[in-house]
């Protein structure tokens, strides 16, 4: 497994390296100190993970964070000094798949690295179809690819789990909860914020516009229902 560490703080460095090779021993770390250089070394080196600080000079990590999301669905872990609720919202907006606050632990670093991780590489869930087909979107549960009006919808692996256990359990509301712990795990059970991030980029993603929503709506205090297309699906 190869991470990609770009900070341009040594300590953070040492801090984040130490952890690493205490815990994960056989993590191979690339390090970059500026945006220019995590962009060039994410091309060379092809890592499986990118741990990305968020305030540096010149390109930061939210400039950097959105030129790799518009080419790549590598995981992103963004740390930041900040403990800002806004900061939070536009790292995971800008498609950072989480976020940590400085100072941090070595245990809360792996625990974080390991969520993302499984996330990434988990399987496709189980389900008792194959395709879901509502005559607009079509989702293929094997290949784990979604279209909208026959083209394809370009999704994180995260936005495509959300969307996946949305749909499975379409015509019934599922608590914010529940979708935070099928999709994150039960760590993130009260990181209500994520989940209000992933639905709003998905609606976006399928033009789901209208007020309501037609397809994702929101059962206030609650949580979240999958409404298909047609009622036929």
């Amino acid at each position: 497994m190869k991470v990609l560490l770009v900070d341009d703080e040594p300590e953070v460095a040492e801090i984040v390296s130490l952890a690493f090779s205490f815990h994960r021993p056989d993590y191979e770390i690339v390090h970059a100190e500026n945006g220019w250089e995590a962009l060039r070394k994410t091309d060379e080196a092809q890592p499986d993970i990118i741990i990305l600080d968020v305030a540096m000079p010149g390109l930061n990590g939210f400039e950097v964070t959105q030129r790799l999301r518009a080419r790549s669905d590598i995981p992103i872990i963004l740390l930041t000094a900040k403990g800002l609720e806004e900061d939070k919202v536009r790292g995971l907006e800008t498609g950072a798949d989480d976020y940590i606050v400085k100072p941090f632990g070595p245990k809360e670093l792996m625990a974080r690295v390991d969520a993302v991780l499984r996330r990434t590489n988990a399987g496709t869930p189980e389900s008792r179809d194959e395709i879901f087909d509502d005559g607009r979107l079509r989702i293929d549960f094997n290949a784990r690819r979604a279209y909208l009006d026959g083209q394809p919808l370009e999704l994180t692996p995260t936005e495509y789990s959300v969307l996946y256990h949305l749909v499975v359990n379409r015509g019934r509301v599922m608590p914010q909860e529940e979708l935070l712990t099928k999709v994150w795990g039960r760590e993130y059970r009260g990181e209500v914020q994520y989940l209000k991030v992933y639905v709003r980029r998905l609606r976006e993603k399928l033009g789901d516009k209208t007020d309501p929503p037609s397809y994702i709506r929101t059962s206030r205090g609650a949580g979240y229902i999958f409404q298909p297309h047609t009622q036929g699906a």
